[in-house]
């Protein structure tokens, strides 16, 4: 009989707990959706890079997932704050968007990335829970704008041009704070006429992170950006917390267990 999972979550506080994070990654982004390059171990089967180390990282952690511990990881979230992006010269964002709009606004921001569930926690709360952990770190940062690439899993933008036009058309962050695709692999998300979107053709090719950050009133930046690296196109999320969908965020704040 397959046990209900018990979820916590905690920051990965050891080198073994990072490799542990970096095992997981490799097993969704590398073998599940295809990364190809970048610094990806092989050998030992990890998917890292230059800002780990400068890095906050939220385990999902279940814990009747039998007794070894990197086997209980389920899902993880990686946030990097503007203390980690100095330390590690710049946040990783800035390798694909042009971040001037944010870094110059005055605000306090934070970036979030490689975020990830095992395919057999998916679709469940397991995801909330990570949400919910990342509320708090975000209330004890006292951030004001969270942001970060969401992806596409491919990298035929026709298969997408759906989706990108209706973020095009309805979601785009305000100029003030709207970061660019950098030019040399800027796709420009307005593909398609607004009498050529289908609204719930538009929402069901959308991968189910992006839609999260829609409901409490995300947008994204100017342009996506072709990551042959990863095999995906990414877009650029911006959520102003002042802004949030109270029902939404309600939903990130109310104790689960």
């Amino acid at each position: 009989m397959k046990q209900i999972p018990i979820y916590k979550v905690r920051q990965a506080m050891t080198p073994d707990d990072l490799i542990a994070v970096q095992k997981l990654r490799y097993e969704i982004f590398v073998i599940e959706m295809g990364a190809k390059e970048g610094d990806i171990d092989h050998i030992h089967k990890l998917e890292q890079d230059k800002y780990d180390p400068f890095c906050k990282h939220l385990m999902l952690i279940d814990v009747n997932r039998g007794s070894n511990p990197i086997e209980q990881i389920v899902g993880v979230y990686r946030i990097l704050t503007q203390t980690g992006a100095k330390a590690a010269g710049g946040f990783y964002t800035a390798t694909e968007f042009d971040l001037g709009p944010l870094l110059n606004s005055g605000r306090k921001i934070i970036e979030l990335g490689r975020s990830c569930l095992r395919k057999s926690h998916r679709g469940g709360i397991a995801m909330l829970h990570l949400w919910q952990a990342l509320n708090n770190f975000v209330k004890e940062e006292k951030a004001e704008v969270l942001f970060g690439t969401a992806s596409f899993q491919g990298t035929d933008i026709q298969s997408f041009v759906q989706p990108f036009s209706l973020l095009h058309n309805e979601y785009l962050t305000p100029k003030k704070i709207r970061p660019k695709a950098i030019a040399s692999a800027y796709v420009p998300l307005n593909q398609l006429e607004v009498s050529q979107i289908e609204r719930v053709k538009a929402l069901k090719a959308m991968p189910a992170l992006i839609k999260a950050y829609l409901r409490l009133g995300g947008g994204v930046a100017d342009g996506a950006f072709i990551d042959y690296k990863f095999n995906t196109i990414d877009v650029c999320m911006i959520l102003d917390i002042a802004k949030m969908n109270i029902r939404q965020k309600s939903i990130y704040s109310r104790k689960l267990n």
